[in-house]
């Protein structure tokens, strides 16, 4: 082959791979994972009944009527911590108003997760997922992540890292006057 053939040649393969990464970008690789709609928004929230870390189970099912954001944590998880002021204060604004603010510690030591509701000043009731089967039937992608449940069991929204409080008093304000946001 000449060397006209081989430039011709490489730069048929260098078209072809750069053509390969410009399709493989276009068909969602480098768009944001939080933009993703949850499939399990509008559907019924997967009951659990999981042990709190200080005080009795707690199960989903006894919630109904109420709306529920399900927060999935862990004390070794930097935007927990980022979250926490937005969980805390909602569940002050709100728990009066029908709204239960539930923290789901997930893949912890129970000593550290003592450890960071102390800290953290969490005051609203946590339990945790010792074996993981309440992360596996919401479809945790990892921690923080948060799930919001309408008074009639289903699921409203889905908040993929750290909580924005405008979103969250938002969402809470519209369900506790019946609205759908």
């Amino acid at each position: 082959m000449s060397s006209s053939g081989r430039r011709v040649a490489l730069l048929s393969l260098v078209v072809v791979a750069v053509l390969g990464v410009v399709a493989l970008l276009a068909s969602g690789l480098g768009h944001d994972p939080k933009a993703i709609a949850s499939p399990l928004v509008g559907r019924s929230a997967p009951d659990f009944r999981l042990q709190g870390l200080h005080g009795p189970p707690v199960a989903l099912s006894d919630l109904r009527g109420q709306v529920v954001v399900i927060n999935f944590w862990a004390s070794w998880c930097a935007e927990c911590r980022t979250e926490q002021q937005a969980l805390n204060q909602a569940w002050a604004d709100f728990r009066d108003s029908g709204v239960v603010v539930l923290g789901v510690n997930f893949q912890d030591q129970r000593a550290d997760a003592e450890q960071y509701l102390s800290s953290a000043g969490v005051t609203y009731p946590t339990v945790e997922d010792t074996q993981s089967r309440t992360a596996l039937a919401y479809g945790l992608r990892g921690v923080p992540e948060t799930f919001v449940v309408d008074r009639g069991g289903r699921i409203a929204d889905r908040i993929i890292g750290p909580v924005d409080a405008q979103r969250l008093n938002t969402m809470l304000t519209a369900l506790t006057r019946g609205e759908t946001p």
